[in-house]
């Protein structure tokens, strides 16, 4: 009786477990403009526009976001006002898998940061 009750649990928290989506690093500029071209970046009281032109704009919260991006190497390079406070220019690795993209400082060893693709 015990083993058909581990075995149950086991199976109830297989089932129960989130799939992780394979996420695969976007290496060029046209593979990210194909992500993001015509959808905004969203997460919690965060939603952006990335647009091809090099323009960022969106809000956080309830501040306006503004900013320019340009690819550099295998890197996302923006630069970002957030609510008139200047966050500085830095380069950042880019994974996706479709419905979600991941945006990591640094060069990919800053925190990250994941987004919705709507």
């Amino acid at each position: 009786m015990k083993s058909l009750l581990a075995s149950i649990s086991a199976c109830v928290l297989a089932l129960a477990t989130p799939a992780f989506a394979d996420y695969e690093k976007v290496t060029t500029k046209a593979d990210f403009v194909a992500l993001v071209e015509g959808k905004s970046l969203t997460r919690p009281m965060v939603k952006l526009s990335v647009l091809p032109n090099g323009q960022i704009s969106g809000m956080g919260a309830v501040w306006e976001i503004t900013g320019q991006w340009q690819w550099k190497g295998n890197y996302l390079c923006r630069s970002l006002e957030w609510g008139g406070d200047d966050l500085g220019y830095n380069c950042q690795s880019v994974e996706a898998d479709g419905a979600k993209m991941r945006i990591t400082s640094d060069k990919g060893a800053g925190q990250s940061a994941e987004f919705r693709l709507r």
